[in-house]
């Protein structure tokens, strides 16, 4: 509780650096970056009365585009903003052509009005990042500035004794302040350098297209590799051990059994000790004789041994190679229910409701489960979020070396929400791993209109969470 407490305090007293520059920087860039957009609407309208006002805004407008991408660019490396480029323009023939594709361009327009209020945003950003440390230095300084510009006795009176709270009172809301302003910098840029809502979308499509291609031909493969490697060798050993104990159950009878010369069969010996006549000879009885004939027939020829004495198959051999079949059995089964366990869970047949406490008893660490599921979501979201769950547990007890961990679902208003947190070192991030880690999670989601945000700063806590809606 109280590492959480001071985790806290200290987020919110620090700034990152990114921060910090981008508000120093933001002054300067929206001074010039609305003189620009100023000139270009107001030359625009006093020259489209004339041949060259379309020419003018035509360039300026592509000036316009360079811009808003020099703007992304500074938002992603300083406000760990990662804002998606906006296609390029189409490359036509014709000046005419191309004119018109500028014109009728909404990234340009956009770009040109980020550039307005960039000037009121990046003027508070100044005076966050330098007016208010300046001004809490002369505050808790103001004694001492006060006497050096009045030379003379002067009486302490409550000025100078609330100089000092005061001034860092007012450094402490600094951080606050750059936090305020960085977050809705990240917002306008999002809503105006970003490809416009229908790009997005067709963007989104071709992505989630390709990702679920990817994950299917994977998972194809790697279903062949189980298979291949997996259960088809463990049914060629069960083939083999079945074979062996087959060699065993076929191995020929004692001495005795078997013979030629005057202990063989009728056909093979003698009148006297095989004739089926008198269904007697010196081997025994005519019934006997029919069945060495049978295991002479098969085996080959018979061995000389003592009359009279018989054996069957080494029954301790063939016992040990039962018991190996049937584990081999054993195994094979638990293979193929884990083979389609992963094609799809059995749990997820009653959905969320009786998946998600099944998933949360088998955690390694102590899983707090928390459901508020009004609806059952279509089937492809509830396999969805059911593995977006299992894979956070997973990397849950491997990465984070938490105690304790809480898991919450709800289904709702036709969203559902799945929420991870734990109490362990912290540290996670998206990254950019195709395919891999939370980067492969995410991808994953988005091919269902999903969103994954993590928040995990280091030493914790992690919370990690997945919005998806609840039909497509």
């Amino acid at each position: 509780m109280v590492r959480r407490v001071v985790t806290r305090w200290r987020r919110g007293l620090s700034v990152r650096g990114g921060e910090l520059a981008f508000a120093v920087l933001g002054l300067p860039l929206g001074v010039l970056g609305a003189v620009y957009a100023v000139a270009v609407l107001y030359a625009g309208a006093l020259l489209s009365l004339t041949v060259l006002g379309l020419p003018f805004v035509a360039a300026a407008l592509v000036g316009a585009r360079e811009i808003g991408g020099l703007h992304r660019r500074l938002v992603g490396r300083l406000l760990g903003e990662p804002v998606t480029a906006p296609p390029p323009l189409p490359r036509l023939s014709g000046v005419l052509a191309r004119g018109r594709v500028v014109l009728a361009d909404p990234v340009a327009w956009r770009a040109l009005l980020y550039l307005l209020p960039r000037l009121p945003l990046g003027l508070l950003g100044f005076l966050a990042a330098v007016g208010l440390p300046l001004s809490a230095v002369w505050l808790a300084g103001f004694p001492l500035w006060v006497r050096l510009l009045e030379p003379g006795p002067r009486p302490v009176d409550w000025l100078d004794v609330a100089g000092l709270p005061a001034g860092l009172a007012v450094l402490a809301t600094v951080p606050a302040a750059l936090r305020g302003l960085s977050r809705a910098n990240r917002a306008l840029a999002r809503g105006l350098l970003g490809p416009v809502r229908s790009q997005q979308r067709v963007r989104e499509l071709e992505n989630a297209r390709a990702t679920l291609l990817a994950e299917s031909t994977d998972r194809l493969r790697r279903l062949e590799r189980d298979l291949h490697d997996g259960t088809q060798a463990q049914l060629v050993a069960l083939a083999i051990t079945l074979s062996l104990a087959d060699d065993v159950l076929g191995e020929p009878d004692g001495p005795g059994t078997h013979g030629s010369g005057t202990h063989g069969s009728g056909t093979a010996g003698s009148g006297t000790d095989g004739s089926a006549a008198d269904g007697s000879g010196a081997d025994g009885s005519g019934t006997d004789g029919g069945h060495a004939f049978g295991r002479a027939h098969t085996s080959g020829p018979g061995r000389a041994g003592v009359p009279g004495h018989e054996s069957g198959p080494d029954l301790g051999r063939l016992r040990a190679l039962v018991d190996r079949a049937r584990g081999q059995t054993d195994a094979t089964i638990a293979g193929l229910r884990r083979l389609t366990r992963g094609i799809h869970p059995v749990a997820l047949d009653a959905g969320l409701a009786e998946a998600l406490p099944t998933l949360t008893a088998t955690s390694p660490v102590p899983v707090t489960l928390r459901m508020d599921l009004r609806e059952r979501p279509q089937e492809v979201i509830e396999r969805a979020v059911y593995f977006c769950a299992a894979e956070l547990l997973t990397n849950l007890a491997k990465h984070s070396g938490a105690r304790t961990a809480e898991l919450s679902a709800s289904a709702v208003g036709g969203r559902v929400r799945l929420t991870v947190r734990d109490d362990g070192r912290g540290g996670a991030a998206i990254g950019h791993g195709a395919g891999t880690g939370l980067a492969g999670l995410a991808e994953r989601l988005a091919a269902v209109d999903g969103v994954l945000r993590v928040d995990s700063p280091p030493g914790g806590p992690t919370v990690v969470s997945a919005e998806l809606p609840s039909r497509l």
